[in-house]
């Protein structure tokens, strides 16, 4: 895995520098430690400034946010998705070990989460709404189910899994999303998107850190 991916020790104070007093060699250490990793990001894993657009979709991300969303419009629709950042990974195959070996070498088969609202504006009532995953080179649709804005229902029902629905009633709902620009581009576009996104929060974050210790 890229070492921008990879967490940071969980660091604890043991106790705490008086006000105006010189850092201590246990903040020093520390300092050293967060610099060392915002120099390697700097130098070597650097973020580049993330698009605004993709397609026909504009990108909201604000800072220190583990997800982004995507707007764009279709005709009078308003498509809506929200994105997470990595939120988990494909298990190593079972295959012979020549092949988990590869598997290995290639990194971890990471996850993305969407959820895709279709609607007709904020006037409408109804919203077509569909959870969805995002691979590296492609987009599986999870779960497909209509909401009602007016309605509120305890325990909705939310309708069979996707994966088993007709044939036919798959094919038209993946035709569907890709009219609207959801398609195995996008999941591709996101996790470019989101392996960036990844080192710009790190690198915040390590600067947060160690303006708080500088203090």
């Amino acid at each position: 895995m890229a070492r921008f991916l990879k967490p940071l020790p969980l660091l604890r104070r043991s106790f705490l520098s008086v006000p105006g007093s010189h850092p201590s060699a246990f903040d020093e250490n520390l300092l050293r430690l967060l610099r060392n990793e915002i120099s390697y990001l700097s130098d070597y894993l650097r973020p580049r400034p993330p698009p605004q657009r993709f397609g026909s979709f504009s990108i909201e991300d604000r800072p220190g946010e583990q997800w982004i969303r995507l707007r764009s419009k279709h005709g009078d629709e308003d498509v809506k998705v929200d994105v997470t950042m990595f939120d988990g990974a494909a298990p190593v195959p079972s295959a012979p070990i020549a092949e988990k070996v590869k598997a290995l070498e290639r990194g971890p088969r990471l996850h993305i989460s969407l959820i895709v609202e279709v609607s007709r504006g904020e006037a409408s009532d109804s919203v077509l709404e569909l959870i969805c995953s995002a691979w590296p080179d492609s987009l599986v649709v999870e779960t497909l189910f209509p909401l009602h804005r007016k309605v509120a229902v305890f325990r909705p029902y939310f309708g069979r899994n996707f994966k088993n629905l007709e044939q036919e009633v798959r094919r038209q709902v993946i035709s569907y999303l890709e009219e609207r620009g959801v398609d195995d581009d996008l999941a591709e576009f996101l996790h470019e998107y989101m392996t960036n996104k990844d080192k710009v929060e790190l690198l915040r974050w390590l600067r947060i850190v160690e303006s708080y210790v500088l203090k």
